[in-house]
């Protein structure tokens, strides 16, 4: 019996050590293996037409999950997106100062993979294959005022960009950012198109150019901000480009006519045009004859831009619709709507309108593709880099 207090002492001392022995172990525990928290909306029908609802897939507790698990994301099916801000980092610190009066786009050379884009008192860009590195193109002062759209083209032979600039000018350029040719308002004399060539005749027109693409050795300028609603054209001859002959469309509802001509994207022999405000993406033949519209696109989209890759186009709205966080990203067929993107859903800093994305694949090592989309933000600025989650 003298015994027992020394067998109760040890006892309850062994007791005390494995219960510490435990706690230690789950105060050790990684942050994600104890609760996941990830932003992913299973409600496709409504939230793909502008009825989001929100919920936490990994809600349940889990020792096996990955952090991959946890990323906020957005979008269904085949395009659910996360955001990748460590590439977004890769913006240049002299640029930052520049991001809040971003309010441009992308253009890609297919061959390098190289990305172009421009930001209102900084300038010319490029951006690296793998999204790493930025450099700035050119010396001339006029690439620091606004590239609102911009086109990679190859003509006879060689490369070059050309860039819409509201209001002032769509300039022609090298590779290097030397410029070729500087294309002003037009006259009014040069449209084999009355209703454009009475427009610029008058007074009260203005130069409201907002994006240009290229096709078959022309460029298209898709003329929006402006009661002169029009696609015009632009040819070279003799190493310089000014205006074209054709030129289509007007301020108007008819098939045909546009309600803001805000961006233009040459896809498969074809010319697309985002008709803002009307919420439309059309379709013409390169001679400016009207084809059809894409269908299932959600009313109220201000559509900015059009793109295209992975058999999809990647095309935003300007603002939000409803009660989403931030304007959407939308992936189309081109009949039928598959993903809606919606970048406030992945607390994004300061982004909310959306201007221009671009999808761009980076391959690596062993030629594994994987999907980005390049976020060019409106009003408030900002770029961003939405990562295709696997």
């Amino acid at each position: 019996m003298s015994n027992l207090p020394t067998t109760k002492v040890f006892l309850i001392l062994s007791i005390i050590g494995i219960s510490y022995a435990f706690m230690m172990q789950n105060e050790n525990l990684p942050l994600e293996k104890v609760a996941v928290v990830e932003n992913h909306h299973s409600h496709e029908h409504d939230h793909l037409h502008g009825h989001p609802h929100t919920h936490h897939d990994g809600e349940e507790m889990s020792t096996n999950s990955t952090s991959n698990q946890y990323k906020l994301k957005t979008g269904q099916g085949d395009f659910v997106f996360s955001y990748d801000e460590q590439l977004t980092a890769a913006l240049p610190m002299d640029a930052r100062e520049f991001e809040p009066k971003m309010h441009g786009g992308f253009n890609e050379d297919p061959e390098t993979g190289i990305i172009y884009t421009g930001i209102p008192g900084y300038g010319l860009c490029s951006i690296s294959p793998d999204l790493k590195k930025w450099e700035k193109l050119g010396t001339d002062d006029r690439l620091k005022d606004n590239i609102h759209g911009i086109v990679f083209f190859i003509h006879k032979g060689k490369k070059q960009l050309a860039v819409a600039q509201e209001g002032k000018r769509v300039l022609v350029l090298n590779m290097d950012g030397t410029i070729v040719s500087d294309i002003l308002k037009p006259k009014g004399i040069e449209f084999d198109f009355v209703p454009a060539n009475d427009f610029f005749k008058s007074k009260e027109s203005n130069f409201g150019v907002t994006d240009v693409t290229y096709l078959d050795g022309i460029i298209y300028a898709a003329h929006g901000y402006s009661k002169g609603d029009f696609v015009l054209t632009i040819e070279e001859k003799d190493g310089s480009w000014d205006w074209g002959k054709l030129a289509w469309g007007g301020k108007g509802n008819a098939p045909g006519q546009f309600q803001t001509a805000h961006g233009v994207y040459a896809h498969d022999g074809h010319i697309l045009v985002a008709n803002r405000a009307a919420g439309q993406v059309v379709k013409f033949r390169k001679d400016g004859a009207f084809v059809e519209m894409f269908t299932d696109i959600p009313e109220g989209s201000l559509v900015c831009n059009v793109s295209y890759k992975t058999e999809h186009f990647f095309f935003n709205a300007l603002t939000a619709i409803g009660d989403m966080k931030s304007a959407p990203i939308y992936a189309h067929t081109g009949k039928k709507l598959v993903s809606t993107i919606i970048p406030g859903d992945l607390d994004i800093p300061v982004l909310t309108n959306i201007h221009h994305v671009w999808p761009h694949q980076v391959t690596d090592e062993n030629g594994a593709k994987q999907l980005y989309l390049l976020v060019h933000g409106w009003n408030k600025g900002k770029y961003a880099v939405l990562k295709l989650e696997q």
